[in-house]
């Protein structure tokens, strides 16, 4: 078992989640552009950088569930 201490708070690896950025899309209706902006400008979110072959690499957005209660709360759904 994975145990983190975090703001005098104990949570083990079953309560902590982690979303891709196709969830989070899909929970709060935010698209993937304008996910990406926020998440680089309001620091939420962390990149996961894999090999895409070639030499070349690919950025992948992970959130948890502190930053889809914050997206959620205060960025309105894009109606694009």
């Amino acid at each position: 078992m994975v145990t983190i201490k975090s703001s005098q708070k104990i949570f083990t690896e079953q309560e902590i989640k982690i979303f891709t950025e196709q969830e989070i899309s899909g929970l709060t209706g935010i698209c993937s552009d304008h996910l990406r902006d926020l998440a680089r400008s309001k620091h939420l979110g962390s990149i996961a950088r894999a090999a895409a072959g070639a030499g070349e690499q690919t950025d992948h957005w992970l959130f948890t569930n502190s930053d889809l209660m914050v997206l959620a709360v205060l960025v309105p759904r894009c109606h694009h």
